[in-house]
């Protein structure tokens, strides 16, 4: 894809992750919708990106606040050919002391916040027989973790939608790609966990960023199904080397 022009939508987009994906969008000259619960950081993150950064508020949990996301971005860029599920959130402590609303919140924002912002893309999408959309994951996906079974749950849950979503999308000329990242040193985990985290060994947002970008500038008629990517120094899966 050619991402000159092209219109674009990346969800949890006010800071983190979602925020490094749109200033690389921007940069190479896509208009991106930027889309968040938060409306004053949003705010702060459009000023920011300059005139082909537009702002709308949204609740990915909600299906008429994403379809007011996708009509913004048609207003902002015309029809829309990128579209990012990137927002997530997570509480990583003992499976038995999750309360009811932790569980209730990690699963709607994190699966059926992506599943719902596909259909509003697909739908899209579909008509132009054309597009890309892009689930960011976590290497969560790949195994249960202790401390992060809930989130590990719901994650695992997007990488199969993600996989079934593929098929179904592809014969409409839509790619969809899983891109899994590793730890990532972004404001993400304060609030999240119990513990000191070494950050200092994680990705960058920025390091995801360019993931992405490389992915979606790929010919369309290749479709990425699926990328991991983590940081050298991130021992999360591996033995550490031998003295």
């Amino acid at each position: 894809m050619k991402l000159e022009g092209a219109s674009c939508v990346v969800t949890g987009a006010a800071r983190g992750i979602g925020l490094a994906i749109s200033r690389a969008l921007v940069e190479r000259g896509a208009r991106v919708l930027l889309s968040d619960v938060d409306a004053e950081a949003l705010r702060e993150a459009v000023l920011n990106l300059g005139e082909r950064a537009a702002g709308c508020v949204g609740n990915v949990c909600s299906p008429a606040s994403l379809e007011a996301v996708a009509e913004a971005a048609r207003a902002h860029g015309g029809s829309l050919r990128l579209w990012v599920n990137n927002a997530g959130m997570a509480r990583h402590r003992p499976v038995v002391d999750y309360t009811e609303s932790e569980i209730d919140a990690m699963l709607a924002v994190n699966l059926k916040g992506t599943i719902l912002g596909s259909q509003v893309a697909l739908r899209e999408m579909r008509a132009s027989r054309s597009g890309h959309i892009v689930n960011v994951i976590s290497t969560a996906s790949l195994r249960g973790i202790p401390r992060e079974s809930v989130y590990c749950a719901a994650k695992w849950g997007v990488r199969g939608f993600t996989q079934g979503l593929r098929e179904e999308a592809a014969p409409y000329g839509v790619r969809v790609t899983g891109l899994l990242p590793g730890g990532v040193d972004t404001a993400f985990w304060s609030g999240a966990v119990d513990r000191a985290m070494p950050v200092q060994d994680f990705l960058s947002a920025q390091d995801v960023a360019l993931a992405l970008v490389g992915l979606v500038e790929m010919p369309d008629h290749v479709v990425p199904q699926e990328l991991v990517v983590r940081s050298i120094r991130d021992q999360d899966f591996a033995h550490g080397a031998d003295e």
